[in-house]
């Protein structure tokens, strides 16, 4: 580990309580020389896919270091707390589909472990807060150069579990894919990677598959490439395929939610 120890943080917790500030507050008792970045704490409550993809699309620009995530839906039942070591920094939280993207983007994972050392943990775990009880003093210790193996058992990373795989089809005339998630300027991305959109030309349709009249869209590199209120698809910096209304909110115009469908042809 750097000389600076490095911690993110990501989960659903809101800014409203005190869930966030607790967990800050264990990791500065045990490693007061750690630098925590918060990636979000606005994820949508539950939502561990959107909690996978901010993840995944995030940490390849963070410092190395230890990146805890926790949207933690089955907090307290038999899913398992992990830590995952990879070539590019630790991963730290449930064994409910949350890390493996994210594990895939710092390089793969190298090794993983089951946490369930007592001494790594609070005196008394919750059984609702596992973020402030198990997670952050995990962090924390791994922050200050803890061996990964002495936090508990190993894991055979094959057995991790994973988020069933998004649909991306392709057809003659384009693709049909899932929307993975839309951010805060109500931009929708699709789970396409960015390369289907290259061959495309430059007017295009998208709708929900099916019968259902597609709106006319602008293959663009940037939101400005389509006229005020249009729509543009695009190539975002997740290197995925992306719709935006020029001045709007494209999830507005088109009336999806991650999960739906989306089809884009020429």
């Amino acid at each position: 580990m750097a000389a600076t120890p490095w911690i993110s943080l990501t989960t659903d917790y809101g800014l409203t309580d005190g869930f966030v500030a607790a967990c800050h507050g264990v990791i500065a008792r045990i490693a007061p020389s750690a630098r925590v970045i918060d990636v979000t704490h606005l994820v949508p409550p539950a939502d561990v896919r959107r909690g996978a993809a901010v993840l995944a699309q995030t940490v390849p620009y963070l410092p190395e270091g230890v990146h805890v995530a926790v949207v933690d839906p089955g907090v307290g039942t038999t899913r398992r707390g992990v830590a995952l070591a990879t070539p590019g920094g630790l991963l730290v939280g449930p064994d409910n589909g949350l890390l493996p993207d994210a594990a895939a983007a710092l390089g793969g994972v190298t090794a993983a472990v089951e946490l369930t050392e007592p001494r790594w943990l609070a005196a008394t775990v919750s059984g609702t807060f596992h973020g402030r009880d198990v997670f952050a003093p995990v962090a924390a210790r791994l922050a200050l150069g803890a061996p990964l193996a002495e936090a508990g058992p190993a894991v055979d990373p094959a057995g991790l579990v994973r988020l069933p795989s998004p649909v991306v089809t392709p057809d003659p005339e384009g693709f049909t894919a899932e929307v993975l998630t839309v951010d805060h300027f109500g931009n929708v991305q699709l789970a396409a990677p960015g390369e289907l959109l290259g061959p495309f030309p430059a007017a295009l349709r998208v709708g929900s598959p099916g019968p259902t009249p597609a709106r006319t869209a602008v293959h663009g590199r940037t939101f400005g490439d389509a006229p005020d209120g249009g729509l543009v698809v695009y190539v975002d910096s997740a290197d995925r395929v992306a719709i935006a209304v020029n001045g709007g909110r494209a999830v507005d115009l088109l009336g999806v939610v991650p999960g739906d469908l989306l089809r884009v042809a020429g």
